[in-house]
Parts: structure tokens; sequence; C-alpha cells
């Protein structure tokens, strides 16, 4: 089963990101209508650049190679 998630990503100055998980939707023309729905919402109607819908198949690892965090300077 296929899900769409609607993120939102804010880029500061300083290149670090803000990451709002919207939330996930069963079709993809649902996410597109939360799209919408929040586009005019304070900080998201600022960067109308930062919303992308992504496919996800449910019940399934996304992400399987571990990861190292790096403190910023």
């Amino acid at each position: 089963m296929m899900v769409f998630s609607l993120e939102h990503v804010h880029v500061f100055d300083d290149d670090s990101e803000d990451v709002k998980l919207i939330g996930i939707y069963s079709t993809k023309e649902k996410a597109q209508a939360a799209r919408e729905r929040v586009s005019y919402q304070p900080g998201f109607c600022d960067s109308p650049e930062g919303f992308s819908i992504s496919e996800i198949l449910v019940d399934q690892d996304h992400w399987v190679e571990g990861f190292v965090s790096v403190d910023s300077p």
C-alpha cells in the first residue's frame, strides 16, 4: 500500500533546516489539497517552495544504513 507524506522545509540563512511533517494521506490528491489548505498560513506562505509530497510504501524499512551525528561548530 502506498501513502503520501506532505512536508515543508524552511531553510535558514545559516543553511540549517526546520522540517515539518504536515500529514500522511491516502492519495496524492489529498496531500495536494492539504498543501492548498496550509499554504496561506504564517511561515508557509513565506516559503511556498518548501513543500514536498513523497510516496511512501507502508510496512517496509526505508532507512537501513544507520547514521552518524555530527555536532555543529
